[in-house]
């Protein structure tokens, strides 16, 4: 998505508009406040954790939570920003950044973006929020859950109007960018491959290494345990 796009006009056109604008420091901060509730950062984590370790090979994306999006037309922090709970832009430098500034990210909007509904923010981001992410953000997969109702809708881009997701048999959600699945398991939203299979966290792949080897241990304990009693009855186990 190109600034000109916004714009409807030429990069010309831009560059000359531009030429007038007070540029705000490039180092701008995000802007956001508190997180609602622990469940809130929970998820966003989750969902950060999830996808960084699922594409730790690459570096062409960036994923942020709770990150202040500053899209002013006119190059403005001061006008024009949101801030939501998680989102992810393809084609884009992996780096750490203080906040997402569209104009110094080649116009760039999210490409995916989820929203955490709470009683104070739900009407938002089923409301004002989808048609700004709708309309001007035009980003193509959109997102929202509750993690207390376990309300969980998402909606993709189409000739510039929010079609609704059809979930699959076990509820979930395909997300064409991000080429996942978007489901709920054990009460929040988590990343599913093509196959079906849960996107795990570091913690839990190190869980399950720990599994293996104590079954490994375990299983090999009582291989020796049955050698020993063979010897004991004279039976040499290897000839077995």
């Amino acid at each position: 998505m190109s600034l000109a796009r916004e714009l409807e006009t030429t990069p010309a056109a831009i560059e000359d508009i531009t030429e007038n604008v007070i540029f705000p420091p490039g180092d701008l901060y995000s802007d956001e406040p508190p997180l609602e509730t622990e469940l809130h950062l929970e998820q966003i984590m989750l969902l950060l954790k999830c996808l960084k370790w699922l594409w730790r090979d690459r570096n062409d994306f960036y994923a942020a939570g709770n990150l202040t999006i500053y899209y002013s037309y006119n190059q403005r922090k001061d006008e024009k920003f949101r801030g939501p709970d998680f989102f992810v832009v393809l084609d884009t430098e992996r780096k750490t950044r203080k906040s997402w500034v569209v104009w110094e990210e080649d116009g760039k909007y999210p490409n995916l973006i989820l929203e955490i509904l709470s009683d104070s923010t739900a009407k938002t981001d089923r409301g004002l929020k989808k048609k700004l992410y709708q309309d001007t953000f035009r980003t193509p997969d959109y997102f929202w859950f509750d993690p207390y109702t376990l309300e969980f809708a998402g909606f993709h881009l189409l000739d510039g109007k929010y079609q609704p997701l059809e979930p699959n048999n076990q509820g979930h959600l395909w997300s064409q960018q991000l080429g996942l699945y978007l489901g709920i398991y054990q009460g929040l939203v988590r990343f599913f491959t093509p196959e079906g299979d849960l996107v795990p966290t570091p913690e839990e792949i190190a869980e399950l290494v720990e599994s293996e080897r104590q079954q490994k241990e375990i299983a090999q304990q009582k291989a020796e345990r049955l050698a020993a009693k063979l010897r004991e009855l004279n039976i040499d186990p290897d000839t077995i």
